[in-house]
């Protein structure tokens, strides 16, 4: 599944089948290349969904137990969250310092959260190859 295409979905809670919010972004962890947690937004109580709280990540909704699965982050997802720390539209480089092209989405399996990809403008790197995010770039392994 792309980020792109899980922006947006409505998160469904199992116990009251409501919506409880949306998808507004999700959090990677580089050093994993795994998303750890899910932004929200249009919720009733915080704006962070942990991977490990979501109950399934279909093609139309995200679905949990309840809404007490939405909370506010837990101090390593805060570190991960924020402008400096999302891959898509960044530049992505390699450790050889070669220029791949802009970020235009990333691929991650919705059973797991693995990062299996990312999308550069001429290409699809393979998801193993994430070093680290910054402010500047995304960095990948040379070939």
């Amino acid at each position: 599944m792309l980020f792109s295409e899980a922006d947006g979905q409505k998160v469904v809670s199992n116990a009251t089948a409501g919506t409880v919010g949306k998808v507004h972004g999700l959090v990677v962890d580089p050093a994993s290349r795994q998303v750890v947690a899910l932004e929200l937004k249009k919720t009733d109580g915080g704006d962070t969904l942990a991977w490990e709280d979501i109950a399934a990540f279909g093609a139309d909704a995200v679905t949990v137990a309840d809404a007490e699965a939405i909370g506010e982050p837990s101090e390593a997802v805060a570190e991960l969250t924020g402008k400096d720390h999302r891959l898509v539209g960044k530049r992505a480089l390699s450790d050889g310092g070669d220029e791949l092209g802009k970020v235009k989405d990333v691929v991650f399996d919705p059973e797991n959260g693995a990062i299996t990809g990312l999308v550069v403008e001429k290409e699809e790197l393979a998801g193993e190859r994430l070093i680290g995010v910054g402010s500047y770039a995304v960095v990948v392994k040379a070939e």
